[in-house]
């Protein structure tokens, strides 16, 4: 055997031994993530209540409000406190001329005006749809169109159970505005063609996850 071929086999049975090691250490990881798993497991069981985590052990409402109402829950040993909300709506609508709609109105949460997509609390026992339409022609005077549900998200789901529905509607048509008395809302029309470039001063969630998700589909 030439010193090149002994060199060779040489290579070749370090490499044999290095992936024979490795197969070891994997095994070995793989056993620890499974031992680790099964240990998150136990202790999320007896922490987070009786019934696999899905409800807690006791649920007493603390407050009652017009938007939202307060619950405190027990899971295990630790207190939750749990906002109430009936749900939301935003719209990504397009008119037939090619703009996108959008808002600007005080946030007083935020003590400051946001660029927002058109949105909405839904009555109760309202459909996310009807709570859409009924938004977008209030607060953008926009009607009609081609409608489709986007996504449905948990907008915050650490503290509160907020489901929003996310629409896109194109060739929606104008229509007269008409906002709610309590409302100060100024509509911007932004064309699409210039959508991306004005996601920067972006600073609401559901908006943000709207505009994405267009820019995604287009």
């Amino acid at each position: 055997m030439g010193a090149g071929a002994a060199e060779v086999g040489a290579l070749r049975r370090a490499d044999r031994r290095r992936h024979s090691g490795d197969a070891e250490v994997g095994a070995r990881t793989d056993q620890r993530r499974g031992g680790l798993a099964a240990l998150v497991r136990r202790g999320g069981a007896h922490a987070r209540g009786t019934i696999g985590g899905v409800k807690p052990d006791e649920s007493r409402r603390v407050f009652d409000g017009k938007q939202i109402s307060v619950d405190v829950e027990r899971w295990g040993d630790t207190e939750r406190e749990i906002v109430r909300h009936r749900g939301a709506v935003a719209i990504v609508a397009v008119d037939t001329d090619g703009y996108l709609a959008l808002v600007r109105q005080p946030r007083e949460p935020a003590r400051k005006r946001l660029l927002e997509l058109p949105a909405g609390t839904r009555e109760p026992d309202e459909e996310a749809f009807e709570t859409a339409k009924r938004e977008l022609e209030e607060e953008a005077g926009l009607v009609g169109g081609d409608w489709r549900l986007a996504a449905t998200f948990f907008s915050t789901p650490g503290f509160c159970d907020e489901l929003v529905h996310v629409y896109i509607a194109e060739g929606v048509e104008r229509t007269q505005r008409a906002p709610e008395d309590d409302e100060e809302i100024e509509l911007v029309r932004v064309p699409v063609a210039e959508l991306e470039s004005c996601l920067v001063g972006i600073e609401d969630a559901k908006t943000l996850a709207g505009l994405l998700l267009y820019l995604r589909e287009r």
